[in-house]
């Protein structure tokens, strides 16, 4: 019997069909690993191991510290670190020297000295790694700056750890040695201002002593050129003094007198001249008492104010002096709690490329995709077993 030409032709359409059926089944059961795994991983891998600038990194460590800090650090390297004077530093200077070198202040300062932005720019770095922009807004510079430079402050040694990536080797080194010089002039700015707090109050308290020692100077001085006396209390007692030898005087004299009534007559020249020495006595004395209590120029109310001016003068002094002291001690405070950076790890030069890690990127995109991958697939397979 006779094959036809359909007859002989039916065998390879039946090949064909199951071809064609097979590849179906294929691709749409590996399109969804395809397009979730292996494309991207593609992409992933022509970057990193094609397109991808290399990066620098320079790393660098310091802590901050006082003289009069004697907290020694927890453990481990702080306990090392123990040898350069408790170089744990302050927890909350360390921490705000950190979130400095992380802030808007110093990516502005960092752009007027060194041109940031430029260096961000350089022409070897690829288009996905370079900052995009040539004017970028503080907050992009700032999201930028933050992805390639790493401040971190470790709370058990007081550490804080620096590191800089960026597109030359010298460009790293450059930025984390400006970042070290900026933490220590922000540093210096809080020993000013904690200098000039501590300080502040008793540099006030001893001028307004000195000012108020002036005024009754100035005062002293006008008392005594208005009663023309330079110590009012040396005149009373010179005047004390002299009414005293004029009384013992005036005493003597009148004893003669009445020594001389019982032996001469009142009529003779020589009780007469001995009876006007009393007169003349007693004159002077009550002369002398009246200038020393009477009337308000007398010398007791001179005497008064004059005192008053010196127990004030003398009050105004030991204020000086403690004024004085408290600045002392104020000062030697404030300079035992003066705060510097003791550079721990000086930044280095890299001459290596550490960065970007294309291996290492590539396999643990890989795991995760595939782990991403399998959730998917065990999620459809138990909705479509739940649905059948």
């Amino acid at each position: 019997m006779e094959t036809t030409d359909e007859e002989f032709q039916k065998p390879f359409d039946r090949y064909y069909s199951a071809v064609i059926d097979f590849l179906k089944k294929s691709w749409q059961e590996r399109r969804n690993f395809i397009i979730i795994v292996i494309f991207p991983l593609l992409f992933l891998s022509f970057y990193y191991l094609l397109i991808a600038s290399n990066q620098y990194e320079s790393e660098a460590h310091f802590v901050v510290r006082s003289d009069g800090q004697n907290a020694m650090p927890a453990s481990g390297l702080g306990q090392m670190m123990g040898a350069l004077g408790s170089a744990g530093g302050s927890q909350t200077e360390g921490v705000s020297v950190n979130d400095y070198l992380q802030s808007h202040d110093v990516v502005a300062k960092l752009q007027s000295q060194l041109n940031l932005v430029e260096m961000f720019r350089r022409p070897e770095a690829d288009i996905f790694s370079r900052l995009w922009f040539a004017n970028p807004t503080p907050e992009m510079l700032l999201k930028y700056y933050l992805n390639h430079v790493k401040v971190k402050y470790e709370t058990e040694t007081g550490i804080t750890n620096v590191k800089v990536r960026a597109f030359r080797p010298k460009d790293a080194y450059i930025l984390a040695e400006t970042l070290l010089k900026l933490g220590e002039e922000r540093v210096n700015d809080m020993n000013k201002r904690r200098y000039e707090s501590a300080v502040g109050v008793a540099k006030n308290q001893l001028e307004q002593a000195e000012d108020k020692i002036a005024e009754i100077q100035l005062a002293i001085t006008h008392f005594r050129r208005g009663d023309q006396d330079l110590d009012p209390r040396i005149t009373g007692e010179t005047q004390i003094k002299l009414v005293s030898q004029l009384t013992a005087q005036l005493a003597q004299a009148r004893a003669q007198l009445d020594a001389m009534k019982e032996t001469i007559s009142p009529d003779s020249p020589q009780y007469i001249a001995q009876k006007q020495q009393v007169a003349s006595l007693e004159a002077v004395v009550n002369k002398q008492k009246s200038l020393m209590t009477n009337g308000r120029t007398s010398m007791v109310t001179g005497l008064g104010s004059y005192e008053e001016l010196r127990i004030r003068q003398e009050f105004a002094a030991k204020r000086y002096e403690s004024a004085a002291a408290s600045l002392v001690k104020a000062s030697e405070t404030a300079m035992r709690q003066k705060l510097f950076i003791i550079r721990v790890v000086e930044p280095n030069m890299p001459v290596k490329s550490t960065y970007p890690k294309p291996i290492v990127t590539i396999a643990g995109t890989a795991l995760v995709l595939m782990l991403v991958y399998a959730i998917g697939w065990l999620i459809v397979a138990g909705t479509r077993e739940h649905a059948a």
